[in-house]
């Protein structure tokens, strides 16, 4: 659905101001590139704090606790 909405509204950008529309089409694959180093960086630090949750939580699971399981309704 996300990429149906980004698509009518490159649409609409088109009809209104086609210059801007075609720049916004050829820088996009640029911004992503220039982007994805922060997207693992991201990645990195949610591996390392899942890593230091279980490091915290080892003792409490050797001595037997769970989590809660989710209430259904």
């Amino acid at each position: 659905m996300k990429s149906f909405i980004v698509l009518l509204g490159w649409c609409l950008l088109f009809v209104l101001c086609w210059p801007l529309a075609l720049l916004a089409l050829v820088l996009w694959p640029v911004v992503w590139l220039l982007l994805l180093p922060f997207r693992l960086v991201g990645i990195t630090f949610s591996a390392l704090f899942a890593l230091l949750q279980a490091i915290l939580f080892l003792p409490a699971r050797l001595l037997g606790w769970r989590p809660a399981s989710p209430v259904p309704g």
